[in-house]
């Protein structure tokens, strides 16, 4: 076990390593610069003295070993559209409204897409099972945009029944101004609804079949008993393959969502930062995600063992 993890940590530093420098030298390759519309219409002296602050003015090949030097220390340098933010500065005010999104958006979309796949595989045929999978096919289908246009538009806009914009702020950050949240958070809960409803479906479909759920009704167990020990367990194995990824990419910011919404959180930043080539930022946020997704696949070995003692970690059974 010591030695996997060892492995595993040691694949991981690597992967960032290549996610960084992929990053950096995708971002050079660009042409112009960040500082081109402000730096062109500025005296030749501040114009230089602005480009030898952010390392602009060196070659591509020393501001990366001069980038990555400074990414082993924690410092991505200082943002070239906000002056005096940094990647630390920008978490501690954009990681919580993410955050918060992200877990309602999970709480909701994969609550009630496992509760519609269990219906769905008990009901297997009948109206309601083909009412799901329909639903499911229309959620999956359109992307998590439109569905933040159209409630805009028509619940918040025509109706009036909650804001178009805007994020609770100070005290309200955690716990208050619902009101702001329901629509954002219903906007990104109807793709993890059509997912995981169909994913626990098609797997509890695949388990009701095997010989062990036979031989426990064989045995005179109840239907109930028969779900709760020997159908759901055995059928959450997929699920704990794909949830530890959706709490990740929801935790790092839901890019659409908080661009519609003008939510200040992780995802919009990202996107702005991306707009106008603010180097330090998009670094920092990338290599940050890929962190989170990294540890996440790492986590997700262990679970398997957990729920299934049948799977051994480095694959002795």
């Amino acid at each position: 076990m010591l030695k996997y993890t060892i492995r595993r940590f040691a694949e991981m530093v690597f992967t960032l390593f290549i996610i960084a420098s992929a990053t950096f030298f995708l971002l050079a390759a660009v042409p112009g610069d960040p500082l081109a519309d402000r730096a062109d219409k500025l005296p030749e002296n501040i114009r230089q003295n602005m480009y030898h602050k952010y390392g602009l003015d060196k070659p591509v090949l020393e501001r990366y070993v001069i980038t990555m030097r400074g990414m082993l220390q924690g410092d991505f340098g200082e943002s070239v559209r906000m002056p005096g933010y940094d990647i630390q500065r920008l978490l501690s005010e954009t990681l919580a409204p993410s955050a918060r999104l992200g877990l309602q958006t999970i709480l909701l979309g994969v609550g009630a897409g496992l509760l519609l796949g269990v219906l769905a595989a008990m009901c297997k045929g009948t109206w309601l099972d083909h009412a799901i999978v329909f639903f499911s096919v229309l959620m999956i289908s359109v992307p998590t945009l439109v569905f933040g246009l159209l409630l805009q538009k028509y619940v918040a806009g025509e109706l009036g029944l909650f804001p178009i914009i805007g994020w609770p702020k100070g005290k309200e950050l955690w716990l208050g101004g619902w009101s702001y949240t329901v629509l954002p958070t219903l906007s990104g809960c109807f793709s993890y609804i059509a997912t995981y409803s169909r994913l626990l479906k098609t797997s509890m479909l695949d388990v009701i079949n095997q010989d062990y759920v036979l031989a426990a009704r064989a045995k005179g167990l109840s239907e109930g008993q028969v779900v709760r020990r020997h159908i759901l367990r055995n059928s959450f194995i997929p699920i704990i393959t794909v949830l530890p990824m959706s709490v990740a990419f929801a935790l790092t910011g839901s890019f659409f969502i908080e661009k519609v919404y003008a939510i200040p959180g992780f995802g919009r930043y990202f996107i702005e930062a991306v707009q106008t080539r603010d180097l330090s930022i998009v670094l920092g946020q990338t290599v940050l995600m890929a962190a989170v997704y990294v540890l996440v696949v790492f986590l997700v070995d262990i679970l398997y063992t957990l729920v299934d003692p049948r799977i051994r970690v480095g694959g002795k059974a």
